[in-house]
């Protein structure tokens, strides 16, 4: 879509900016080290995003532009605001109203904002809440990502204690913090993904962005009352129910997919065999585990065959809550066409 690579292409400049802004502040040798401290709870952050969105994946453009808003225009925002307050304003910087008022306010509103033009630009796609959290973590894990740099920069600076215990504390012990705070904004937003209607979603979305702006105040507060206490006691309480959460909304969406395929099957287009192979996790396994040991086209095959059926599943999702339009039916159908090309194949291969 022109929009995504428009996009791409100027959220990679503005990144290149503010990467310059931090070598500037930092030193280029600060920000080398900085980066690679960084890509460890980045890489966590990936990988479970990525390992919630196996069952129904995103679109890679879109999760690149989450990741690159988070990581550029977010991390601008927060840094034209803080600029404006030290200029503008006798505020300083670590006073508690700028940690717990001003600092969740303008982040996440900046994170949220991706979140909000995702759910317009990419209306095909993000339908449901699992894709909500997914793009919430792409977002919140760029905008981590640079200002994870910028912190253990300024560690590193200070000394190999400083730096340790800022590495442990951002790395290992909260890398899903921002996650946390922008997954209720995306949540939020997903749940009525669905369902048509602007005024529904702007709802959902101050909604989930209040929740998102508490957390995150909650989060910076706990710096000034004893951090550990909350934590252990109100923290990390909240990250068990929001993985709780997810994996329940996985199972959720497991399970909505096997019922709308059965609805096709019902109507002739899959075998009850075939509803269980391509909607169920226990089926997908049977049978890419088949086509790896088939070999050949067989693995291409199955991955598009899995990949549309999902898709047309979820398009009768849509059509079941009142959230289809004129171009579900049109797709549907090609859905429809490209799976039974796809068996037609598979049943050539023997």
């Amino acid at each position: 879509m022109v929009w995504t690579v428009v996009g791409l292409v100027l959220l990679t400049q503005l990144l290149v900016v503010v990467f310059a802004y931090l070598v500037i502040a930092l030193g280029a040798g600060l920000v080398a080290v900085s980066t690679v401290l960084a890509l460890v709870p980045l890489s966590v952050v990936v990988l479970t995003a990525v390992w919630i969105d196996a069952w129904e994946p995103e679109p890679w453009a879109a999760k690149a532009f989450a990741f690159l808003w988070g990581a550029a225009a977010a991390v601008t925002i927060a840094l034209l605001f803080d600029i404006g307050q030290r200029v503008l304003t006798p505020i300083p910087e670590s006073s508690i109203l700028s940690a717990v008022v001003r600092a969740p306010v303008v982040e996440e509103s900046a994170k949220g904002l991706a979140l909000l033009i995702l759910v317009f630009a990419a209306r095909r796609t993000f339908d449901g809440p699992v894709d909500g959290i997914v793009y919430a973590a792409f977002i919140a894990g760029g905008f981590a990502f640079v200002e994870n740099i910028q912190y253990f920069g300024i560690a590193l600076h200070d000394g190999a204690v400083e730096t340790v215990a800022v590495f442990v504390l951002r790395a290992l012990f909260a890398p899903f913090a921002h996650v946390l705070f922008t997954s209720c904004t995306g949540l939020a937003l997903g749940l009525v993904a669905r369902r048509r209607g602007t005024g529904r979603l702007l709802v959902a979305f101050v909604v989930g962005l209040a929740g998102a702006i508490v957390l995150h105040a909650v989060w910076n507060f706990a710096g000034y009352v004893g951090f550990w206490g909350v934590y252990v006691f109100f923290e990390f309480p909240v990250f068990v129910a929001a993985v709780v959460t997810v994996v329940l909304l996985r199972v959720r969406e497991q399970h909505l997919t096997r019922d709308r395929l059965a609805e096709y099957g019902r109507a002739g287009w899959f075998t009850p065999d075939e509803v269980l192979l391509l909607g169920t996790r226990v089926g997908r396994r049977r049978i890419r585990s088949w086509a790896r040991a088939k070999g050949g086209d067989a693995p291409a095959i199955v991955h598009s065959m899995v990949r549309d059926a999902t898709r047309l599943a979820m398009d009768r999702q849509r059509m079941a809550t009142g959230g289809a339009d004129p171009d579900t039916t049109a797709e549907e159908a090609a859905l429809l066409a490209e799976v039974s090309a796809s068996r037609r194949r598979l049943f050539a291969l023997g």
